[in-house]
């Protein structure tokens, strides 16, 4: 079994996967929340001293003027909010504006996080365990973090006690297979395999098979880095998702798309297309440190309706964290407080 996490990450963890815990007291929650905020400020400083220069000037203004609608206009397209998302942005606070809620580029800062963040999540985003066991199927192409992804998962799975099996239906990479191993060997998961070019949906059903007869919680289902051009693949991933279905009407219960935030608007065109061909419940936003824009997690919501639900922004176990709307929304688009 895997080392206990903190505290502050455990609750997190357990929050995300709908399980029961305590009440939590606002005198315990709120270092919480600055912990997690600072966090994701340091993470986040690639794209934070991008965004911030740009809104410095507006949120420094003693009264809001028309030049500052239009440059936020601009600060919000150029962090890839996507046109769409930055130009409802501006019209909601502008709405604000002109029934006196918004005078001075304080309330401006304020109103903007606080637009991101509702638009980012209505509700906490949650991954239950609802399953017997629950199935997670992870989409997405290659070098956008996915297996890393799995193997955090199962880590973090493992310590909150719950048993993890891992469908490593990736046969086109044997790498894959062979990085699966490793973080299943340090979560204590099972690792359900086969050879290299093997059927896919046949390793999908081995590992929810097995997962039910050793009484397992969680099946983790790697897929090959489809790339959206390669309609092949696509049906391919139908066929798991078939697959799986027929072991349990319910499931996948869960299909996380891993999108890498370096690609910027080119993650619309994937996630459309990855749509067409699983039933997507959430984007993993991952190597949000690497890049100059983080606004595309504002854009996957606003265009897409896909909730962002996790985020991953270096390399470390505890890099990958629940997402959370309120925390992004200060981090990214500031200012300090």
């Amino acid at each position: 079994m895997s080392e206990a996490a903190p505290d502050a990450d455990r609750r997190a963890w357990a929050e995300l996967f709908d399980l029961d815990l305590p009440p939590e007291t606002e005198a315990d929650a709120e270092p919480r929340r600055r912990g997690l905020l600072r966090r994701l400020r340091e993470n986040l400083a690639k794209p934070r001293q991008t965004i911030s220069p740009q809104l410095a000037g507006i949120y420094a203004s003693t009264l809001v003027t028309a030049a500052d609608w239009d440059e936020l206009e601009e600060a919000l397209i150029a962090a890839d909010c996507g046109m769409e998302a930055s130009l409802s942005l501006v019209e909601e606070l502008r709405a604000e504006a002109g029934e006196g809620r918004i005078t001075s580029g304080d309330d401006l800062a304020r109103a903007l996080r606080e637009a991101i963040a509702a638009r980012m999540a209505p509700a906490p985003p949650r991954i239950p365990l609802a399953g017997s066991p629950t199935v997670i199927l992870i989409v997405g192409v290659n070098g956008s973090g996915k297996t890393t992804t799995i193997g955090k998962l199962a880590h973090r799975l493992a310590e909150l006690d719950r048993r993890v099996v891992i469908g490593a239906a990736d046969t086109f990479r044997a790498a894959a297979i062979d990085q699966l191993a490793v973080w299943a060997e340090r979560a204590g998961a099972q690792l359900v395999r086969q050879s290299q070019g093997s059927d896919p949906g046949a390793v999908a059903f081995d590992a929810v098979s097995s997962a039910r007869a050793r009484g397992a919680d969680v099946v983790l289902i790697d897929t090959a880095g489809r790339l959206q051009t390669q309609r092949n693949l696509m049906a391919e991933l139908q066929k798991v998702v078939a697959v799986v279905g027929k072991t349990d009407p319910g499931a996948p219960h869960e299909t996380l798309l891993v999108l890498d935030a370096t690609t910027g608007q080119n993650g619309l065109s994937q996630a459309r297309l990855f749509a067409e061909a699983a039933p997507l419940t959430g984007v993993v936003l991952t190597k949000l440190d690497g890049t100059a824009r983080g606004g595309i997690a504002v854009a996957i919501r606003q265009e897409l309706g896909l909730p962002v639900k996790l985020v991953g922004s270096g390399e470390r176990l505890e890099d990958l964290q629940p997402f959370d709307a309120d925390a992004f929304a200060r981090a990214i688009f500031g200012p300090e407080d």
